[in-house]
């Protein structure tokens, strides 16, 4: 949850020629009060840029003597501070009142202050589904194998902490943890020094304006209570553990996609407040002294966003980020800043089916984790259907020691399941039922049916199948139900991937120049390290490791590529078709084929990722222009939006017609010629020159077209999608997504 609102960013307006820095927006935040705090004081970030000296004491002094120049008592300065980024970049976190925060705004070394928000935090087969089975033959070598499976990779995870006992994480057969790692092993509440090993090589906490309430209900270290950043970081990087299940459900081997790189964790969310800014912030610039190869979050992004990101993309770190869970709803897409890796969420090749038994004979399937046969013992049981799973239907309908079926189609629109659900299952466990069958029009909450686990059988039902129980429930005098445990399903008969209903969409409403979400990776009813078990769990952020994993594989092949080529050759072998050959499909409240706002690029390819043949590439100094406009610095932005060098195009304002410019790098066989195929957007007229690009021993790495877009309806209208190909005609396929909005007049987005 967000604290009290602040009127916007307080920013001032620094000479641009005289900075070093980039000019990014850095975030201010909202929070309790420590008890040494006045009542009108807040939490604050205050942004200064690119750091002006290499020894951070030097930059911290200079926060310190920034804050007494406000306070007039370096006394009080030094009270007020909370954290100062010395390492990635500089800035700090104090505690201040908004005049103090509206005089530092007026130095000129202050970039922006804003107030800190909280944010939310965002296996056994989707690896396997990806193509990277663990023990692959030796005359199939693929990215795992030429990665040597993440070997002394270096992943920072930030995140909810880390659960170190858990099987997932034992680093026995690990050599040496790498000499460049400069982190450190941050002990606390039940963790110990002991608590890092190998694996996990390092682990930091960030408890620092976080109310004392918070801290007493959660562990004050890296030690995980929520588990969220346990399941992400054993996704990552877990190591091979066999015959893991839940409770038999998805049996298999567990391994990260990357099961022999390093873990350095950073605990930053707390189970009742969430991932403060300034917390996140922190974890940011100690994991750039550290020397992360990846940084993982599986965290919400609000406002301007993670600007320290940046920071550690010009140093070469990769970021990757979940793109959040608000979907189908378009323009919810978060963490949407073009140098970092947003990633949507999809379904994988498994299903769990439950067989619904009616007492007139009828079988019926529904989806269901129910795995305790124990609980199915009594056999049938009286159904009831009292519509709605609100307390008071469940009250009027004598639900108790019955299972009940949730069928109330009409309150879909604005009661969406992934919200209703969790209400039902409490509902229906407090009203006494012992059985809960829950229609919806999407099955991709799943793993919420966890909380039924030791109370009753649960599961999940279309509204075709829900009506046909209902009308059995209508017309028997008494109607009775058996909901028999969940068998796991594998295989080409589970259509997939499709994109996940909660899979947040595009296109970002504070870029729409930028096209997000980047990629689209497994993110339904993932199972992965929980304590000391395994448990599925399903958002982005289950996504967002997956994406974390291949990208730290390829840094080890290609360890000379920038963040930018990394992110290229994820996005552009992207598949936009399943096994069959059929377009990839998207949970909607219908379902419909994806498009680029649903899943960017496609679904990630590994094994081609590691081979693009043609890559974008970005100097990251060129981000620097993207945080001037942000904050109106410069002119001629919309000229910069178009022409930055990513793996996509978005053009959200044609009125006419529009010319872009994109280079490609090769990074595929010296000789190699590539022909354009132009999928064009609908209304859209598509040029491209040249159409053929050459590649030789004495030529350039690198080739630049123009792209011009000429719309063929003058209306304000939706976008159209379309993509452009550039292919070798046999081993390479580089792939790029086009959206397209055309619009007559500025500001108004449809008429209709």
């Amino acid at each position: 949850t967000q604290g009290e609102a602040i009127e916007g960013t307080l920013s001032s307006k620094p000479d641009m020629d005289s900075r070093t820095a980039f000019c990014g927006a850095l975030l201010l935040l909202v929070t309790l009060l420590p008890l040494s705090a006045t009542a009108s004081s807040k939490l604050y970030i205050v942004y200064m840029g690119e750091k002006k000296h290499d020894d951070p004491s030097v930059v911290i002094a200079s926060h310190h003597d920034m804050l007494t120049s406000v306070f007039g008592s370096k006394d009080e300065a030094m009270r007020s501070i909370v954290y100062s980024y010395k390492h990635g970049f500089s800035g700090f976190a104090a505690m201040l009142t908004k005049s103090q925060a509206v005089a530092i705004a007026k130095i000129p070394e202050v970039v922006t202050v804003k107030p800190n928000i909280f944010h939310k935090m965002h296996t056994t087969r989707s690896w396997d589904f990806l193509g990277l089975e663990y023990n692959q033959p030796p005359q199939q070598p693929g990215l795992l194998e030429r990665a040597k499976y993440g070997e002394d990779v270096i992943v920072g995870v930030i995140d909810s902490g880390i659960w170190p006992e858990s099987r997932s994480f034992d680093d026995n057969g690990y050599g040496p943890v790498p000499a460049r790692w400069k982190g450190k092993c941050q002990t606390g509440e039940e963790f110990n020094a002991t608590s890092c090993n190998r694996k996990i090589i390092g682990a930091r906490w960030y408890g620092r304006g976080i109310s004392a309430e918070s801290l007493k209900s959660d562990y004050k270290s890296p030690r995980d209570l929520s588990s969220h950043g346990t399941h992400v970081a054993s996704t990552i990087a877990g190591r091979e553990v066999q015959g893991v299940s839940y409770g038999g459900l998805g049996m298999g081997v567990a391994h990260g996609g990357a099961p022999r790189a390093r873990l350095g964790i950073y605990k930053v969310c707390w189970v009742d407040e969430g991932c403060p800014d300034a917390a996140v912030l922190a974890a940011i610039d100690d994991a750039i002294h550290d020397r992360v190869d990846v940084l993982s979050l599986s965290v919400g992004g609000v406002g301007q966003e993670y600007s320290g990101t940046l920071h550690a993309v010009q140093r070469g770190i990769s970021v990757v980020f979940a793109g959040g869970n608000d979907g189908p709803v378009p323009q919810t897409v978060t963490n949407a800043v073009p140098w970092v890796t947003t990633v949507a969420a999809s379904m994988i090749d498994r299903s769990f089916p439950t067989l619904i038994s009616l007492g007139n004979n009828e079988k019926l399937v529904g989806q269901s984790l129910n795995y305790n046969a124990a609980m199915n013992n009594s056999g049938f049981q009286d159904l009831v259907c009292p519509g709605s799973c609100e307390a008071e239907s469940l009250a009027l309908g004598n639900v108790t020691g019955k299972t009940v079926l949730c069928y109330a189609p009409a309150e879909a629109s604005w009661w969406p399941p992934q919200i209703s659900l969790p209400y039902a299952i409490n509902h229906t466990i407090e009203a006494g039922a012992k059985g809960l069958i829950f229609a919806q029009y999407t099955a991709n909450n799943l793993d919420s049916l966890t909380a039924c686990e030791g109370f009753m059988p649960c599961a999940l039902v279309d509204f075709e199948i829900a009506h046909r129980i209902f009308s059995y429930w209508d017309m028997a005098d008494h109607p009775v139900v058996k909901v028999s445990p969940a068998v796991s399903v594998v295989g080409n008969g589970v259509l997939s991937p499709r994109v996940a209903s909660f899979s947040s969409r595009g296109p970002s409403l504070l870029f729409p120049g930028i096209l997000k979400p980047d990629i689209t990776a497994p993110g339904v009813n993932i199972l992965a390290a929980v304590r000391g078990s395994y448990v599925f769990y399903s958002g982005t952020s289950m996504a967002c490791p997956h994406v974390s994993a291949v990208t730290a594989m390829l840094k080890s092949v290609h360890p000379q590529w920038s963040p930018a080529m990394i992110k290229s050759a994820i996005v552009t072998t992207a598949s936009v078709t399943d096994r069959f050959g059929m377009p990839i499909q998207a949970e909607v409240v219908s379902r419909k084929l994806a498009d680029p706002f649903d899943f960017g690029g496609g679904h990630i390819d590994p094994d081609r990722a590691v081979d693009p043949g043609l890559v974008y590439d970005v100097d990251a100094r060129e981000y620097n222009k993207f945080f001037n406009c942000t904050l109106g610095y410069l002119g001629g932005c919309e000229s910069y939006y178009l022409n930055l060098n990513l793996p996509s195009i978005a053009v959200p304002d044609l009125k006419d017609h529009v010319m872009l410019r994109r280079t490609v790098t090769n990074v595929g066989p010296a000789e190699s010629t590539y022909h354009l195929v132009v999928e064009a957007p609908a209304g859209i007229d598509v040029s491209v020159e040249p159409s053929v690009i050459n590649f030789t021993q004495s030529s350039s790495k690198s080739a630049t077209f123009t792209v011009t877009f000429t719309t063929r309806q003058r209306v304000q209208g939706g976008y159209t999608f379309g993509s452009l190909t550039w292919s070798d005609g046999s081993t390479h396929s580089v792939r790029i997504p086009i959206a397209v909005r055309t619009v007559i007049q500025d500001f108004v987005a449809d008429t209709s």
